[in-house]
């Protein structure tokens, strides 16, 4: 199938100065806001959010955490700041240990991250109450309106934040890109406003202040800077009321930015605040695209890296500006003095999460486990800190045959992401739960404005069922031309004179490289076959892998590489800077770059990483042998650790307690299943216990179980303190070691308490292939360790 596109005349300028967003005249590379993009030092910026929760997180634990996300592409570190786990009592406002906003903004600017705090009052983020303390609740006001009962605390709060963040906004050179207020609020323009003053009476500056758009919100003109958000599945639909619209409209092509879907449990879809801001004004940034998805009780939903990676692809071939993911890390939640913290039917909300897990399935997960969906993700933002600046100001253009409507699976789905000479291709093959079909025979014409018209690629190709990738057009690669690859570019590395652009071989389709001819002198392949055709230096049949460097000499002296790596090798691609040097680091587990030191992350009872290019130096492991050995144009190392791991084993499991009867289903007002509730798991849990060996409690690093379980509902005690819960959803379900009171856990062990679900129980929407379990059983508990090794030069 021929897939054509004509290109429109490069737009008009986008408008600048419109908007009344300045950043601080200190600033040495001010942030400014055109009507299509933002800037940053005068050029184009693309940035990269993700959430993550500090105050459900252990403190000691961030800057690792923060590394983490730094090596995953993350430029800027968005997190709630959550009233309720600041002010649980009137007037304690506490920001020790976990809570300790200003330390986690500092550790942000450290390793040069943005930082972005959403400051609420009211922020949702399925905490208690949205957010608000139980002594709010309790005032004789109207929350979130300019009520002045309501706002007097809210200045309070306002400015307690305000006197942490102080020294830390960009005049100072600090860290803070951005302030959102409020949150989901949709028709109040003249409360948000308020707000915002109130917030910069407090002190808080920063060049961008923002506000969630969804939901046809009415913000005050021109005075927030309106973000979107879309999710691969929700947990606040209804159990059974299939996947939703609002989330298939995110794996098409399209230009609209709303998604009425998101916190349409708080906001019926029947209501909306308006028409929403004017498209023309405002770039397209988001802050919320999903990067997994919490359980509820009544709806627990599974979501795939395919799932993440297809919808974060579409989104930036649909015109995004900033990709923003909630969440990019999981978290717990905090113990409250006076009561759980979780959004729940006891408080009024129309979900049930669970007590204390907020793991939310994110590409970093609860204890800080990496998910398949952080090395998707990570490609994406390889390309975007490689390619960003032109990516940003480049216009979005869809195919005038694009897909009839929400339930067409047969059109292929692309766009092209373009200025006057160059551009990106992007397809997406995926979506969840409704598999899309191959499309054999595949071209496309691209006809550019000055009337050169380009069919790529020579010969037609299948795109596979489930594939999304992005392949470039007339890329720029030194002193060559790359006219189009039939691979996706991921980053650029400089060795020895020569700059080497990193593609991914998309699985499924033989990877083609077309130059254009008057940019080259030569070219030598590995494999496959170099042919000059109409003008262009075609390579094909080449065979993806990380010997597969394509060297090309340009007529003004220059050397120029393309290395294509297999779709098995490219996820676990990262950059950064090692040893003196940008380099290109090969792992499939963890890999944090820290001021030039580098720390390896793994599992693994010999971990092994690849390098380009290679340190002249041979590299060190303190506690274990370092081997080398070739890996194509790669150094491979293996540590070996000495002594060696010890090898996992099953841990003894026992169980001391049958189950009783299943606990009869409830619901709320509105007919959704309620959790069990507390008493539940005293009187029908069956009870096991896990007696941990002191040799796993006293390993420095991270131990995670993993349970294998069934039934419907588990909690995890140490003595009788909870620690942590799990809503069965045909997952692992992991506990950390670390999280727990080693003395309590040598003491009492370990008992997990299961609840079965109810025979009748018909409110409860599990993940396809996950059979509801009326049996409440442990069928093992496995560990593993994951040890984090300092790499130096030896």
């Amino acid at each position: 199938m021929r897939n054509h596109l004509r290109l429109p005349a490069p737009a008009a300028p986008p408008l600048s100065g419109h908007l009344p967003f300045g950043d601080a005249p200190e600033a040495t590379d001010p942030i400014e806001v055109t009507s299509r993009y933002l800037t940053r030092g005068g050029r184009p910026w693309f940035p990269v959010s993700g959430e993550f929760h500090f105050s459900r997180y252990p403190a000691a634990r961030w800057e690792e955490e923060l590394l983490k996300m730094k090596a995953g592409g993350i430029t800027v570190v968005a997190a709630y700041v959550i009233w309720i786990h600041h002010e649980e009592h009137e007037g304690r406002i506490r920001f020790d240990g976990d809570r300790d906003l200003r330390h986690f903004a500092e550790l942000c600017a450290r390793h040069g991250l943005d930082f972005v705090p959403r400051i609420g009052p009211w922020c949702h983020a399925e905490v208690r109450n949205g957010g608000l303390p139980d002594w709010v609740l309790g005032l004789d006001c109207v929350p979130r309106t300019d009520d002045p009962a309501y706002l007097a605390p809210v200045r309070r709060w306002f400015a307690a934040v305000g006197e942490q963040l102080r020294g830390l906004d960009r005049a100072h050179g600090g860290p803070i890109v951005a302030v959102q207020i409020e949150n989901e609020l949709y028709d109040q323009p003249g409360h948000l406003l308020t707000l915002k003053r109130l917030a910069q009476r407090s002190g808080l500056s920063a060049p961008l202040w923002t506000a969630t758009a969804w939901g046809g919100v009415e913000l005050p003109p021109d005075e927030l800077l309106p973000l979107y958000g879309g999710y691969p599945e929700t947990f606040w639909t209804e159990a059974h009321g299939g996947w939703p619209d609002t989330c298939r409209t995110h794996f098409f092509f399209t230009h609209q930015r709303d998604d009425e879907g998101i916190g349409a449990d708080l906001r019926p879809t029947s209501v909306r605040g308006g028409e929403g801001p004017p498209t023309d004004r405002f770039p397209w940034a988001t802050c919320e695209l999903g990067g997994g998805m919490a359980h509820s009780y009544h709806r627990r939903p599974r979501v795939d890296a395919a799932d993440v990676a297809a919808l974060g692809l579409v989104k930036i071939g649909c015109g995004s500006t900033w990709q923003g993911y909630y969440m990019f890390h999981g978290g717990t939640n905090p113990k409250g003095d006076l009561s759980t913290l979780q959004e729940s039917h006891a408080t009024g909300y129309p979900n049930d999460l669970p007590v204390l897990t907020y793991d939310f399935q994110a590409p970093l997960g609860e204890y800080g486990q990496y998910r398949p969906s952080y090395h998707e993700l990570r490609l994406q933002h390889l390309l975007l800190a490689d390619s960003g600046h032109r990516i940003a100001a480049m216009t979005s253009v869809l195919p005038e045959e694009r897909p009839t409507g929400q339930l067409d699976r047969s059109t292929l789905r692309w766009a092209v992401r373009c200025d006057a000479s160059s551009g990106f291709l992007f397809v997406n093959n995926h979506q969840p739960h409704e598999p899309l079909p191959s499309h054999p025979d595949t071209t496309f014409d691209i006809v550019w404005p000055d009337g050169i018209e380009v069919t790529l690629p020579s010969t037609p190709v299948t795109i596979p069922s489930g594939a999304s990738f992005c392949w470039p057009l007339r890329m720029r690669v030194a002193g060559a031309l790359l006219e189009w690859a039939t691979a996706r570019p991921v980053c650029r590395v400089d060795h020895e004179g020569r700059t080497v652009l990193v593609l991914a071989a998309v699985d499924g389709i033989r990877p083609e490289l077309a130059l254009d001819a008057s940019t080259v002198s030569s070219v030598r392949a590995p494999s496959g076959d170099v042919t000059h055709v109409d003008g262009r230096v075609l390579i094909t049949g080449l065979t993806a892998g990380t010997d597969a460097l394509v060297e090309i000499d340009t007529p003004d002296g220059g050397r120029v590489g393309l290395l294509v790596l297999d779709g098995t090798t490219a996820p676990s691609i990262y950059r950064g800077r090692a040893w003196g040097a940008e380099r290109l680091v090969l792992c499939h587990e963890g890999v944090v770059f820290d001021h030039d030191e580098v720390r390896v992350h793994s599992t693994a009872a010999e971990p092994t990483f690849a390098v380009f290019p290679a340190p002249r130096r041979p590299l060190s492991a303190p506690g274990a042998q370092v081997h080398t050995e070739a890996d194509g144009i790669f150094a491979r190392y293996r540590l070996t650790p000495q002594p060696p791991a010890q090898a996992p084993v099953p841990l003894p499991v026992r169980l001391t307690r049958p189950a009783g009867p299943a606990p009869a289903p409830t619901a709320n007002a509105t007919g959704r299943a309620s959790a069990p509730a507390d008493k539940d798991f005293e009187t029908a849990a069956a009870e096991y216990r896990i007696d941990v060996p002191d040799a796993l409690l006293d390993r420095p690093d991270g131990v995670l179980l993993h349970v294998d379980w069934t039934g419907d509902v588990a909690r995890a005690y140490t003595g009788e303190t909870l620690v942590a819960d799990q809503f069965q959803a045909g997952a692992p379900w992991d506990i950390g070691l670390d999280r727990l009171d080693t003395g309590a856990v040598r003491t009492h062990g370990i008992t997990l308490r299961l609840l079965p679900l109810h025979a009748g129980q018909q409110g409860v929407h599990l993940p396809s292939g996950t059979a509801p379990h009326q049996e409440a059983h442990v069928g093992g508990v496995t560990w593993t360790a994951q040890r984090a090794w300092q790499v130096r030069l030896g």
